[in-house]
């Protein structure tokens, strides 16, 4: 399903050298796992026979009961498709290795034995066994089956997933095997552990898997031993834990007396396509593996996981101040190296009484108030048109006293008219052309009044327009400093609420967040906003989530709306995809605006910039995207 996999991490009851019972409690969970559509599950090290089993492990006799316990998990999984990973103890060449076998259908896909073995406090793993990190291109003979034996094991099912599979303190090394499986392409580690509960480990635990998950630009599925391992002198308490690319997806609650099966949809199509544009994951050094084909796991017949509808935006409400302090310093601080390398001391905007002419002027006071400079030396200028509403004029005088610019007013509609009459357009025609003569007439009233104070024209336009194309090309396109041109629509209105916290302003913040999105180039009646832009291009929240999965990681169009459908309760299907086809057309046929776009800062991982993060020719061809959304021929927009 779009590269979507169910993974699950188990713990099971487990009873101390009580193999058949430890092995029915497996069974149970892996059934369990297959009815929940999970393709690959992993269960705790030396799953079988109990971590704790300590110099049991040198008894003939446990090792005998673990192989027939095996073997009864093996005949029991002959109709699941689900691929399990159990940790067993095995002898090779008269040596007792920590192992992880991988099965599926009845079959013994791979043995991978531990690297790293602990030895120090209450580990004391050397006592019976020996490590396996050198073991490589090896096959064994092992319940009349030959299974490839190696630390050199990746998994594949010849789809997106590929997956390697360290045991617990290979984790906690200071060059986890997982850092050349990843580099081998494996996005998936699965980790068969058997790590005890002290103070404050679980919490240093969860981290290590999650940076680990990203440094590997990988998924990483994490199972512990759980309660039933011996208390002798230490507790387990049955950690699971599965981390996307850093983030946490789920982890199960500890010290649980039942069985445990926490599971996790996580999308590998997207971590492979991250890895061709994002870091230095290209540059790692590949070591020779050997590849095991799985059969076709099962398949997902519904997503459950939480897709953010705003993937811009922080998803942690307690990081707000944090985040939007941190986007408007980038902002800022972009500012005042370009004002000082270019010896300019004052900053010329257009405010309109909309968001991002709010943003860029907030930030570029912001930018003052570090340096010290005189605001008003921040000139700001409203130019009212033939729809410019006394709501948005009012907030834009109001906020500009409350900061203590300079405020002008220069209204454009007489220089407006003069333009028509000189290209002999029709007052009367509500065309883009008389839509884009106003635009320019402000830019050219920005830029000529930015020469005579020798100031600098600050760009108010933001990511969002920037992806579309929604601008006047060399009118409000074009600036001195593009200072939004990092930030989507869906954040400024997330940094903009942010500014509520000053007193002076915030009833003049609530209005702005609260006035339809609209250039006002229209004549409007009564006073009223008649030319609403999401009405016009669509819901910015949805051109800011296509925006996201289209440049982030090359996504489909089919995938963009099926997580789209997923997100958005709101929108029907049809309407989405309307937006998406939209989004596609106008993304293709306006990189020319693109191309030359001003400088600005980069604030986020997406940007637009054709010096920086997006080169992409101003001609090229859209059908094929909008074919595999549309599996039509005759598909352009009207």
């Amino acid at each position: 399903m779009h590269g979507f996999y169910r993974l699950a991490s188990a713990v099971n009851k487990t009873v101390v050298a009580n193999p058949h019972t430890n092995a029915q409690e497996v069974t149970a969970l892996l059934n369990e796992a297959y009815q929940k559509q999970v393709s690959v599950v992993v269960f705790p090290e030396l799953t079988l026979t109990g971590y704790t089993a300590s110099d049991l492990f040198f008894n003939q006799m446990l090792f005998q009961s673990q192989n027939v316990a095996l073997k009864s998990v093996l005949e029991a999984s002959k109709n699941i498709s689900t691929v399990a990973i159990i940790g067993i103890s095995l002898i090779v060449n008269d040596r007792l290795y920590n192992c992880a076998v991988v099965i599926q259908q009845g079959t013994l896909l791979g043995i991978v034995p531990k690297s790293y073995l602990p030895n120090k406090k209450e580990f004391y793993e050397k006592r019976q066994f020996i490590s396996g990190r050198d073991i490589v291109k090896q096959s064994i003979s092992f319940l009349n089956q030959e299974v490839p034996f190696g630390v050199d094991l990746l998994f594949s099912d010849n789809q997106e997933m590929l997956f390697g599979i360290e045991i617990c303190e290979d984790l906690w090394a200071v060059t986890p095997p997982s850092n050349h499986m990843a580099n081998n392409g494996a996005n998936l580690i699965f980790n068969l552990s058997a790590s005890n509960e002290l103070i404050g480990k679980a919490e240093y635990r969860e981290e290590l898997v999650r940076t680990q998950s990203a440094r590997c630009m990988g998924a990483y599925v994490y199972t512990s031993a759980g309660v039933g391992e011996s208390t002798t002198d230490t507790v387990f308490g049955g950690h699971a834990i599965i981390c996307e690319y850093g983030s946490t997806l789920a982890q199960n609650r500890r010290f649980l007396m039942e069985n445990s099966l926490t599971t996790a949809d996580i999308d590998l199509q997207r971590l492979r396509w991250l890895r061709l544009s994002e870091s230095s994951y290209c540059d790692g050094r590949q070591k020779p593996t050997r590849t095991i084909n799985i059969a076709p796991t099962p398949t997902l017949k519904e997503l459950q996981r939480f897709i953010n509808p705003m993937p811009f935006v922080p998803s942690v409400y307690q990081e707000k101040a944090h985040r939007c302090e941190e986007i408007v310093n980038i902002q800022a601080h972009g500012l005042i190296k370009r004002m000082t390398h270019a010896h300019i001391k004052k900053a010329i905007i257009g405010i309109s009484g909309g968001l991002d002419s709010t943003l860029a002027l907030l930030s570029t006071h912001k930018a003052f108030e570090i340096m010290g400079w005189n605001t008003k030396n921040i000139i700001a200028i409203t130019m009212p048109g033939f729809g410019t509403t006394s709501r948005t004029k009012n907030n834009a005088t109001q906020l500009c006293e409350a900061l203590n610019v300079t405020l002008r007013t220069i209204n454009i509609t007489k220089l407006a008219l003069t333009e028509f009459e000189a290209i002999g357009h029709n007052p009367n025609d509500l065309s883009v052309t008389y839509e884009n003569v106003q635009a320019r007439a402000r830019t050219s009233i920005l830029m000529n009044t930015a020469n005579r104070e020798g100031g600098l024209v600050i760009g108010t336009g933001d990511l969002s327009e920037i992806a579309l194309g929604w601008s006047t090309y060399n009118g409000d396109h074009m600036s001195m400093y593009a200072l939004n041109s990092g930030i989507p629509k869906t954040l400024i209105q997330y940094v903009i609420e942010y500014f509520k916290s000053n007193e002076k302003i915030a009833h003049l913040i609530e209005d702005i967040l609260d006035t339809p999105i609209s250039p006002e180039l229209l004549p409007h009646n009564d006073d009223n906003i008649v030319q609403e832009t999401e009405s016009i291009i669509g819901p910015y929240e949805l051109h800011d989530f296509f925006l996201y999965h289209f440049i982030k990681y090359g996504a489909k169009p089919s995938k963009i709306l099926f997580l789209a459908n997923h997100a958005f309760e709101k929108y029907k299907e049809e309407e989405i995809k309307k937006w998406l086809k939209l989004f596609l057309w106008r993304f293709f046929t306006q990189q020319f605006k693109r191309s030359c776009m001003p400088d600005g800062p980069k604030v986020g991982t997406i940007n637009l910039s054709p010096r920086t993060d997006w080169k992409m020719p101003s001609d090229a061809g859209m059908q094929i995207w909008l074919e595999e959304l549309w599996c039509a021929i005759d598909i352009l927009p009207n």
